[in-house]
């Protein structure tokens, strides 16, 4: 029998369910887990406060009583600290900076379908993981910029090198080349090796997906937060002057091959910026996500912030002709 929890809805902030402080957080966790994914399925996602977690161990447990199978990752964009087989530190990004709104992984051959997050330091300012409903963005985005991504998808172009982004061995985990273009060759990815052994990769993914569970269609990419307008302006005029576009570590095109210009990535967060719901953290708290149909985003903060992550529920990535 499902236990029914106490949600608290409030508008502009994710559904909130109150733990037991007094519980062991793991035997809680795991006693209230179908509850708990009965809260994500309908709202989107959980946010479970009041549990006693403090350091990594307490949190990789948490984060598996809640977890069905637990994924590694590959291609990240910014290093991560490996905590446990798919249990990692939040993105290395910086504290002045954003991280835009993004589904995680919709580049990459798997991605999680659920995300799971422990705050185990509570930044003094900012810092919120904030949440944006892909459907309701969807519905909200001009007409015709749906359908061209919706016929042509994304594309990700990226740069492995040893000067401006992660290296290639660092990304995918190892320095076997051969293993390397196995992976990409099963994930749909073109790839070139350039003479000072850097690496190029460009692929091809749908930037809109069908919920398995609610049959309602989403807006699933990273496509504006990839993109050369989403980077610090200092930054972007600082690699394009000494690099050129073909330089930058990542970039986003429309899938037909057509640069997107600022204009349209700066509409694209805005539709998520009027969708964004958000709570600070507290130390102990427990978001738990789905992430195909929601959207997450870091903000900028002040003083130390710890978050936990569990990428959960691995899922072959689509291809666009598959549709």
């Amino acid at each position: 029998m499902t236990t029914v929890l106490d949600v608290e809805l409030v508008a502009g902030r994710p559904a909130v369910v109150t733990a037991d402080a007094a519980a062991e957080p793991a035997a809680w966790l795991a006693e209230h887990r179908a509850a708990v994914d009965a809260v994500v399925d309908r709202h989107g996602a959980a946010l479970v406060r009041g549990l006693r977690i403090t350091d990594p161990l307490g949190a990789e447990a948490a984060i598996r009583a809640l977890s069905t199978e637990l994924m590694t990752e590959r291609e990240a964009f910014a290093p991560r600290e490996r905590y446990a087989p798919g249990v990692y530190s939040s993105t290395s990004w910086p504290p002045d900076q954003p991280m835009c709104m993004h589904h995680e992984l919709t580049y990459a051959a798997q991605y999680p379908a659920r995300q799971l997050f422990c705050c185990l330091a509570a930044p003094e300012r900012g810092g919120a993981t904030a949440l944006a409903d892909g459907a309701a963005v969807l519905r909200d985005l001009p007409a015709e910029l749906v359908d061209r991504f919706d016929r042509h998808g994304w594309r990700l172009l990226r740069a492995h090198n040893d000067i401006l982004s992660m290296p290639w061995p660092v990304a995918f985990g190892t320095e076997d080349r051969a293993a390397v273009e196995a992976y990409l060759r099963d994930g749909d990815v073109e790839w070139r090796w350039d003479a000072d052994g850097g690496l190029r990769t460009s692929r091809l993914r749908p930037a809109v997906t069908t919920h398995p569970i609610s049959g309602e269609r989403v807006w699933f990419n990273q496509v504006a937060f990839l993109n050369e307008w989403t980077m610090d302006p200092a930054v972007r005029e600082y690699l394009m002057l000494e690099f050129g576009r073909d330089g930058l570590p990542f970039n986003t095109l429309c899938g037909d091959g057509e640069p997107l210009d600022r204009e349209t990535v700066d509409l694209i967060n805005e539709v998520y910026t009027a969708h964004t719901v958000r709570t600070p953290w507290r130390a102990g708290d427990v978001l738990v996500v789905d992430n195909i149909r929601m959207a997450h985003s870091r903000e900028a903060f002040e003083g130390p912030r710890q978050i936990v992550v569990g990428l959960d529920r691995p899922t072959r990535q689509s291809k666009l002709s598959d549709r």
